[in-house]
């Protein structure tokens, strides 16, 4: 890439290699990500008798979603990491069922990142609040 920048009389030309560019400019406050996904027996807390989704693997598939969603947007070598989660789990889901795990893109501080998440199973409230993750890598 060629930068090219006038000063009073003078033209100044700089070559920038390409990758020195950051594709995280490419993330927006606003961007919206989501999966939709089938709940499996696997999902379901041990020591219950009825095979629902259990709190850990809806917060597993919350930050997948945050995750995988942000991925392709950041440079070669890097990805994110879970730094807070803080979400409700207001309502059952049964094996065999789907919920639908919406997250958006809240704010970006630096290399943080904040999402508000809503898990849905059809029009039912299963789960919102916010998920925050960190750039890390080159």
């Amino acid at each position: 890439m060629i930068l090219v920048s006038h000063i009073s009389d003078f033209v100044r030309i700089e070559i920038v290699p390409a990758t020195s560019f950051s594709r995280m400019s490419e993330l927006q406050v606003g961007q919206l990500f989501s999966d939709t996904v089938a709940i499996t027996d696997d999902m379901s807390p041990p020591h219950l008798p009825n095979k629902v989704l259990s709190t850990p693997d809806m917060v597993r598939l919350i930050e997948g979603t945050c995750l995988f969603g942000v991925q392709s947007h950041l440079d070669d070598g890097q990805t994110t990491v879970g730094i807070h989660v803080c979400v409700s789990h207001s309502a059952a889901v049964a094996s065999g069922e789907e919920v639908r795990v919406a997250a958006e893109l809240a704010e970006i501080d630096r290399k943080r990142l904040v999402f508000n998440v809503k898990v849905t199973h059809g029009e039912l409230l299963v789960s919102e609040g916010t998920h925050q993750r960190f750039i890390v890598g080159n």
